[in-house]
């Protein structure tokens, strides 16, 4: 795991600020200046976090969800937050704890509250549905954007590629929005040998296919809060709000969306910690 942390770390984050390019605009934290002149009607405006890892052995996993709760609530008091996605890896190994997690931290937080699995999750539909409500794959909008949710592992923890029956289904009942989002808690591409990534040129393909899929949103990798492409469809990373590795932070992604369709992202640094972007050689 060090090693890859390693390389993934120091060689993913010089290509993601290589590869960034200003089709969705990133501000650095939601206090400067920057953001606060962004500041238009709003149609959407959802946060979106991963990597929780609530129950990993050797961490201060109910800490770090106490802080989560307050850190969104305090973000959704400043201007309200519409609604929460949890991209993946919930818990780790262990579903058990879902019914847990979500009565006792997402079940306070001041906003509605989605989710999807990740490898460490070990959840099919049957066990997702029995926690959520809602099955493994699954699809909403709201206020005129869609969003689809695909899991991308199973009750072992392989790294899958998502169902692209379900994808291409949801996609094509979201074909009238202009705004779509996809959500993968693995990602589908390896922009770099040795990721801990699948390929699957398929649903790749299949994405480029939607013009009105403007965006696709990962977790699985703690150390990358930033942005790679396929083409010119973006693919956001959120860093993590748990476990015993990643970015020296821990935060989640705000995305915005005004009146007139444009969209605006950025990473928060909840727990304010002031090393950013560290590399040890």
């Amino acid at each position: 795991m060090s090693d890859r942390r390693f390389f993934i770390k120091g060689s993913l984050a010089g290509l993601a600020m290589a590869c960034f390019a200003p089709a969705i605009k990133a501000v650095a934290s939601v206090g400067t200046t920057t953001a606060q002149q962004f500041n238009p009607v709003k149609k959407l405006r959802f946060a979106i976090a991963s990597d929780g890892h609530y129950g990993q052995p050797g961490t201060d996993f109910k800490k770090d969800h106490e802080n989560f709760v307050q850190w969104v609530n305090e973000t959704h008091a400043e201007e309200p937050i519409d609604f929460l996605i949890f991209n993946g890896d919930l818990v780790h190994d262990a579903p058990a704890l879902l019914p847990e997690l979500k009565k006792q931290y997402h079940d306070r937080l001041k906003m509605p509250v989605y989710a999807v699995p990740g490898n460490h999750d070990h959840a099919d539909a049957a066990i997702w549905k029995a926690a959520f409500g809602y099955e493994d794959n699954y699809s909403f909008q709201k206020n005129g954007v869609g969003f689809v949710l695909a899991n991308t592992s199973d009750t072992k923890g392989t790294y899958r590629c998502p169902d692209n029956a379900f994808l291409k289904k949801e996609l094509d009942k979201f074909s009238s929005l202009k705004t779509v989002f996809v959500i993968l808690h693995i990602p589908p591409h390896f922009w770099v040998p040795e990721s801990p990534f699948v390929e699957c040129k398929d649903t790749v393909s299949l994405l480029h296919g939607y013009s009105n899929v403007k965006a696709v949103f990962h977790g699985h990798d703690h150390s990358l809060d930033s942005v790679f492409y396929t083409n010119k469809l973006p693919h956001f990373f959120d860093a993590h709000i748990g476990g015993n590795w990643g970015t020296n932070y821990k935060g989640f992604r705000m995305v915005e969306i005004t009146e007139d369709d444009k969209i605006n992202t950025f990473q928060v640094n909840a727990s304010k910690t002031p090393t950013l972007n560290q590399t040890k050689l």
